[in-house]
């Protein structure tokens, strides 16, 4: 197979298999639990974090063009993801019942984080088509906000590898695919629950996982352009996943299980990250 194709039946395993594999699980189901889905969140969380700091990061300084140009892409990648989310929660927080002054900062169960929640609250209230449509469109964005990013890192990554798709960019597909599983979770559960049927929600499902072929497109042209263009697309990429971790997976992850092992279980997935990059 030639690069492109290589790059895109990867990231569609990783996006859509992943995504779609979970939703799967979730018709069958029609469940899931807070403990799994939290301890598996934050293992991945530690994993990409250290892929992130310990491989693309470095990569994006071993290109030479100048320590604060990095500096600046991650700033930029975290500055972007964050306002984004902040504009998608800004509109659609308030039309949600429970979220109110006695609710958490961040989600704290990823029907929250993807926004199903408030595609479910529209389908309750037996709104109007086009209400349903815009609460699906949101639902999309918050999910491509995520999708995109991951997406990114792997094309960063597979760019800054000369189109041979290494270790560290199989990881990050197989980590991505495996975190799209809950997702998928979330995302089918809520739409069978107000009664759409099972194969069209998991075809739904799945389809919400295309946004991470176009990250990884974007993520490998940006880093095909020369240095400067691949320390742009490893920083922003990088940027955004510390954001997504940082600001979302972890704090969920021990929203939705009050312990101290989803902390122990982010710690195992940065020694595994470690061992996968170095071992």
């Amino acid at each position: 197979m030639g690069v492109i194709t290589t790059l895109i039946v990867t990231t569609a395993l990783a996006g859509v298999a992943g995504t779609g594999l979970g939703g799967l699980i979730g018709a069958m189901l029609q469940k899931d639990s807070k403990r799994t889905v939290s301890l598996l969140l934050s293992f991945a969380g530690g994993v990409m974090l250290s892929v992130v700091c310990f491989d693309l990061v470095t990569e994006a300084i071993e290109t030479n063009v100048g320590i604060y140009i990095v500096i600046g892409a991650i700033a930029f990648g975290v500055a972007v993801t964050y306002l984004l989310n902040y504009l998608i929660d800004r509109k659609t927080n308030p039309e949600i019942p429970h979220i109110d002054a006695n609710h958490p900062k961040t989600a704290d169960d990823l029907d929250e984080l993807i926004h199903s929640d408030h595609l479910e609250h529209h389908r309750a209230a037996s709104d109007s088509k086009l209400g349903l449509f815009v609460a699906g469109i949101v639902m999309a964005s918050a999910i491509a906000l995520h999708n995109v990013p991951e997406g990114m890192t792997i094309g960063a990554s597979y760019a800054s590898n000369d189109g041979v798709m290494g270790s560290a960019a199989l990881v990050l597909a197989v980590l991505i695919g495996l975190h799209n599983i809950p997702e998928g979770m979330a995302v089918s559960v809520p739409l069978i629950s107000g009664g759409m049927n099972k194969w069209k929600a998991v075809l739904i499902t799945a389809s919400s996982g295309i946004p991470t072929i176009l990250g990884a497109l974007l993520g490998y042209w940006l880093g095909e352009i020369g240095p400067m263009g691949l320390t742009l697309s490893l920083g922003f990429a990088s940027g955004a996943m510390l954001y997504v971790v940082f600001g979302e997976i972890l704090p969920q992850a021990i929203l939705m299980y009050h312990s101290k092992l989803p902390a122990f279980s982010a710690i195992v997935g940065i020694l595994a990250g470690l061992l996968i990059i170095f071992g």
